[in-house]
């Protein structure tokens, strides 16, 4: 490993640590003086676009090939087209589709970037930047990457296609509660007041937030959006997914430099 990747890895892996920070923010504030848990809300906010900046310049370096740029630029502009389309009406995120199928092609730094660029991308177009902005980019850029961390079926496995897509579809359905749960976990606070029984409280102990939680998760999300998000997934995976599939293996990228 170059002296360049062992100083970059742990920054990177720093980044993440930051963004998971952010948006598990309403774990913290229990556990802070009182003077200070009014300022952890704004700071999440802040450490969010501030990972996300950083992430994007430290991975730079396993996409510096003009093949690859060109490529990453093409799937980007790809899928903000199909997310400015699709808009996530009813939870229906045919961009999924797109991320898993890159990061299982070409790895994980690749299946991130591309989901980080894709969000930033479409937002600008569809007019709809917010503080939302950079937790989408992070949520979607770790279902990318999740993709190229699956493990590889070998080519002598019998039906090894049909398997591979399979699996990428349990994946997809994961992927898309795991979402839609961590992208409810940073707004949680905001958008109920306080009293009700899915209402978030600093004063409560961790457990009942936690079901607090994920009461609003399901109220809110999971039975609807979220479900909806996982059956699309899985229909364009297994109608559009091998050819897809196929058509970027061929683009033959250094897919172990990009994992």
């Amino acid at each position: 490993m170059s002296w360049s990747r062992r100083v970059q890895t742990p920054l990177v892996w720093g980044g993440h640590l930051l963004a998971i920070a952010a948006f598990a923010w309403p774990l913290f504030v229990p556990a802070l003086p009182a003077s200070a848990q009014g300022a952890v809300p704004f700071a999440a906010l802040a450490l969010a676009p501030l990972a996300a900046v950083a992430l994007v310049f430290l991975l730079d370096g396993s996409v510096r090939s003009a093949k690859v740029l060109a490529l990453l630029g093409t799937l980007t502009a790809v899928g903000a087209a199909v997310r400015v389309v699709g808009t996530g009406v009813g939870g229906v995120e045919a961009v999924f589709v797109l991320l898993i199928i890159a990061g299982r092609a070409f790895g994980a730094r690749f299946g991130f970037l591309l989901g980080v660029l894709v969000i930033a991308l479409s937002s600008v177009l569809q007019g709809g930047l917010g503080p939302w902005t950079p937790f989408q980019m992070f949520a979607c850029g770790w279902v990318g990457a999740g993709a190229g961390l699956l493990p590889r079926i070998p080519p002598r496995v019998r039906r090894a296609g049909a398997w591979e897509v399979a699996m990428l579809a349990v994946y997809g359905v994961l992927a898309s509660y795991a979402f839609g749960l961590i992208m409810n976990f940073w707004y949680w606070p905001f958008a109920v007041g306080a009293g009700a029984g899915i209402s978030y409280s600093a004063e409560a102990p961790l457990g009942e937030n936690l079901g607090s939680f994920l009461l609003y998760s399901l109220v809110t999300s999971t039975a609807s959006w979220d479900t909806l998000r996982a059956i699309t997934t899985v229909i364009g995976l297994a109608v559009a997914g091998p050819a897809i599939l196929a058509a970027l293996r061929r683009a033959k990228l250094p897919v172990d430099a990009l994992r």
